[in-house]
């Protein structure tokens, strides 16, 4: 039977909340001192901290606008609306690949690309910085494919089924909800790939 979708989101919410957890073995170590590598990694550090700071000010503007501000209190809404967590379990593994890694974060940065949308119509005074998250999804995808590339790495490709169309929400109130998740979600999502990359300046 299909799992409900949220319990779905919620265990992959749990899943992403766990303890960051020791990686060990990974097979990236002998590019630990490729430079092009490291400033890649860098850079994008400082591009996901940029994201994550955009993000935090629609969330105070959710906040300050529709009173949506603690995620305890819209848990039960939560369940009606099909708002799920993006997996990033490849970047949490003790078997941790890049490539697998690299490939999750980029279906999860076309996802959020996708779900922006949502928060672009409930929010049409902040589209500016709605599009420009966007732009930035999209660009940071786009480093990541070209340092894929350069490393020569495997690609994985990994189901769309995230990419698919946004939750036809029944209500204005769900809608202010869903916008809510889609951006709580989307920072815990750049959380783990700001820990990730952080991780692989450390081999």
């Amino acid at each position: 039977a299909a799992v409900p979708a949220g319990v779905l989101a919620l265990v992959l919410g749990a899943l992403l909340w766990a303890p960051w957890r020791a990686l060990h073995g990974a097979p990236l170590a002998e590019l630990s001192g490729d430079q092009d590598f490291q400033l890649f990694l860098h850079k994008n550090l400082e591009f996901t901290r940029k994201i994550k700071g955009d993000v935090a000010t629609l969330q105070r503007v959710v906040c300050d606008t529709f009173q949506l501000c603690k995620e305890e209190e819209l848990l039960l809404v939560r369940q009606d609306l099909g708002v799920a967590q993006v997996p990033l379990e490849q970047c949490h593994s003790r078997t941790f690949q890049a490539e697998a890694c690299f490939s999750q974060i980029r279906a999860g940065l076309r996802a959020y690309h996708g779900s922006l949308a949502a928060v672009l119509e409930l929010l049409p005074g902040h589209a500016g910085l709605v599009e420009t998250l966007q732009l930035d999804a999209a660009n940071l995808s786009s480093n990541i494919q070209q340092q894929v590339e350069d490393l020569d790495l495997a690609t994985v490709t990994y189901p769309t089924e995230h990419r698919g169309p946004l939750p036809a929400f029944s209500s204005r109130f769900h809608h202010q909800v869903g916008g809510f998740f889609i951006l709580a979600n989307f920072q815990r999502f750049l959380e783990t790939v700001y820990r990730a990359l952080r991780h692989l300046t450390r081999l």
